[in-house]
């Protein structure tokens, strides 16, 4: 273990008992017990917090949120609440000086995004965001290969996310901040702005729902354009079938493009020899040749790697909060791109037509 984490563990409180924090923060904290400790966890549900305290024998248990940040003896809350609730809830932790993680969307709106900035400065920028996508190995490549001179200058971004799955949880209500809009784009745009070489200047999105069970959609497409050759073509879609999935990541150059898959670290890039350079040719306004324009050219298959060490997922997530919380090390997130994310996210809602299935 680095130096760096020879300190006391963080003492975490759980504010919102759901899928998130057991499937997902849950395993890092039990992983790293010398790193986080769970001193407080918040939850209606008695079962899941009984869960918290099988492992936990010590954690205070509560049921309403203000009786847990009653609470002195807490270094950081985790808010894996409801969406609609991310913004009050996050604002109530920073008003009592914790360090606030809180799972995206940061907010479903501009105006309360920049509410959250002002609280955020007011409690010495302890306001953390946790956007999955922005360390998911695949990304990461991606964002390793997207200079390289071998793909020629880059004009197209493709960004997927594919599922099937017939959600019939609050995530699928609209009222309650549902939609994969808030639960999944987010990501993705933050994605594709950091691959982009030029700040977006104009979008163009589609909504619909496919299969969800409730009223808010399952299926995002969104077109981001530059100043510059390069667009961003992204989509979520929770109604396409296994076999039908595509490439995560694919990048298109003038001569020729990356491919990754879904979860890896691990791609191609299939390319025009590097060697290999076009012979000078201009083109002409006499009436062409009866014949083939198609030019033959060697094309070559070069597999690429996530660099070695390079820490992905979830956990490399917590350890880049323990660094930030407990040596002011920078976050790889800013707030102010997860401020952009919800810009991006709040517009796709106001100026999209939604269309939906009948079921």
């Amino acid at each position: 273990m680095s130096s760096e984490y020879h300190r006391p563990p963080i003492k975490i409180a759980l504010l919102g008992l759901g899928r998130a924090v057991f499937f997902e923060h849950y395993p890092v904290f039990r992983q790293h017990p010398a790193l986080f400790n769970i001193v407080a966890a918040c939850d209606l549900e008695k079962d899941r917090r009984d869960k918290v305290l099988a492992d936990y024998p010590n954690c205070k248990m509560f049921r309403q949120v203000p009786d847990m940040l009653a609470e002195t003896d807490i270094d950081l809350v985790l808010v894996a609440t409801p969406s609609k609730d991310h913004a009050a809830h996050a604002m109530a932790c920073l008003e009592k000086g914790f360090w606030t993680l809180v799972e995206s969307p940061l907010a479903l709106t501009m105006e309360v995004a920049q509410f959250l900035r002002g609280a955020a400065f007011k409690a010495k920028n302890r306001l953390l965001v946790l956007q999955r996508g922005l360390l998911a190995p695949d990304f990461l490549l991606t964002k390793q290969v997207v200079s390289d001179l071998r793909l020629g200058e880059l004009y197209d971004i493709k960004i997927r996310r594919e599922d099937y799955i017939r959600r019939d949880d609050w995530q699928t209500v609209k009222r309650l901040g549902g939609g994969a809009v808030y639960y999944e784009m987010t990501d993705l745009i933050m994605q594709a702005i950091q691959l982009l070489p030029a700040p977006p200047i104009q979008m163009w999105s589609d909504l619909k729902r496919i299969v969800s069970l409730g009223d808010a959609e399952d299926c995002v497409r969104v077109q981001l354009k530059t100043r510059t050759l390069a667009t961003a073509d992204i989509e979520y879609n929770g109604g396409v079938f296994a076999e039908n999935r595509t490439y995560s990541f694919v990048l298109r150059g003038a001569r020729g493009n990356f491919y990754v898959k879904p979860g890896e670290s691990k791609g191609e890039l299939v390319v025009i020899d590097p060697k290999f350079n076009f012979p000078r040719r201009r083109s002409s306004v006499r009436t062409p040749e009866i014949e083939d324009m198609h030019e033959q050219f060697p094309v070559v298959r070069i597999p690429v790697e996530l660099d070695k060490g390079t820490e992905y997922g979830v956990s490399a997530f917590w350890k880049y909060i323990y660094a930030t919380v407990r040596t002011a090390s920078p976050f790889p997130i800013t707030l102010e791109d997860a401020i952009e994310a919800v810009k991006f996210a709040q517009l796709m809602k106001k100026n999209t037509a939604f269309a939906a299935n009948a079921n």
